[in-house]
């Protein structure tokens, strides 16, 4: 049964039937909806069950490999059909550097990167559609930025974008070959401290003779909640981060936030976030991976509030190297943490 919602979207109901009984969730669904005429692919069910479009009896059904059973009702919503490309919005842009190739963007905490569902305007690809106009070469039969890589949406920083098909695998090539320096800004929970006992015994840490925790895993979704990235034995993708505490705050005896300056070596999606809940010092404010931890009674009320937000992770891309992929001229830019973040760093160095 197919039903129209009011802002255009629509829902389908399936029963499992016997044959389905016992199947993974996202395989029985798939099954179903093949025969109710829809045209979804196994991945795109589990991509909208993970985003919470599909309930039962109890509320949303996220896990992928729940195994179903006879007669239980699913709803899917489906969401409302959209134009299939984004479209250009006079949005302001701080542009570090730009040419007739790739420009470099210091994007705002809280703006997305590409429009997807639920964020399908005010992107910085609308913004850059708007900007770019006619200088804007096809890449791919289509006039559209080179989106080489992302930064989630509430971390600030440096952002490189291609504008020509040439420089878009050039520096595709780059990142690929790990050849791009990027280093972040974060303030997060605690202190990461080589000397710690507990942080040499954690899976992947090694240290470098340069003084940097060395964190290296492997990520892969999260096999309850499709949204979350976490650290697998197997089956996920390499990746590697070093980290090196530049200030801690707080009574010696108990250090509760430090700045922390983040190395990639690989770029995978949440990676730093991850890596960083993984050796126990998750970032402040981040509300997915994030974990507060108790503030000693000194600390005056207004910073605890401040530091106990979960509206973003603090989080910042501040440094970005490269070899330009069409000059070859070797490209270094440094962007200032954003407000928020440069405020609360100034109230930690005084009261703490």
């Amino acid at each position: 049964m197919v039903s129209p919602a009011d802002n255009g979207a629509a829902y389908h109901e399936f029963t499992i039937e016997s044959e389905q009984a016992g199947q993974r969730l996202d395989k029985a669904i798939t099954v179903l909806a093949e025969r109710a005429g829809l045209s979804l692919s196994r991945s795109r069910i589990a991509s909208l069950i993970g985003e919470g479009a599909l309930t039962g009896s109890a509320g949303p059904a996220t896990n992928l490999s729940y195994k179903v059973g006879f007669g239980q009702i699913f709803r899917l919503n489906l969401p409302a059909p959209v134009d299939p490309e984004p479209k250009p919005e006079d949005i302001p842009l701080d542009i570090v550097f730009e040419d007739d190739d790739l420009l470099v963007v210091n994007k705002p905490a809280g703006m997305v990167v590409h429009p997807a569902p639920g964020a399908l305007t005010g992107t910085l690809v609308n913004a850059l559609l708007s900007h770019c106009g006619a200088t804007l070469a096809g890449i791919g039969g289509e006039r559209r930025p080179g989106i080489v890589h992302r930064i989630d949406k509430d971390t600030s920083g440096l952002l490189v974008v291609a504008k020509t098909r040439a420089a878009m695998m050039g520096l595709s090539t780059l990142f690929a070959a790990h050849d791009i320096d990027r280093h972040y800004l974060a303030l997060v929970w605690g202190a990461p401290d080589r000397a710690q006992p507990k942080l040499s015994a954690v899976r992947g840490v090694g240290f470098t003779p340069e003084g940097e925790i060395r964190v290296e895993t492997e990520l892969a979704r999260h096999p309850q909640d499709r949204k979350k990235i976490a650290v697998t034995t197997a089956g996920g993708r390499n990746a590697i981060t070093y980290l090196r505490t530049l200030e801690s705050f707080g009574p010696p005896e108990k250090r509760f936030t430090a700045l922390v300056r983040c190395r990639l070596e690989t770029g995978r999606t949440h990676q730093i976030r991850v890596h960083a809940a993984h050796i126990g010092h998750s970032l402040v404010g981040d509300p997915v991976y994030g974990r507060p931890r108790a503030l000693p009674g000194s600390v005056p009320a207004s910073l605890k509030q401040s530091l106990t937000d979960s509206s973003g992770q603090l989080l910042h891309a501040a440094e970005l190297g490269f070899k330009h992929p069409i000059t070859g001229n070797i490209l270094q830019f440094s962007a200032e943490p954003p407000k928020k973040m440069h405020e609360l760093l100034m109230y930690l160095r005084r009261n703490t």
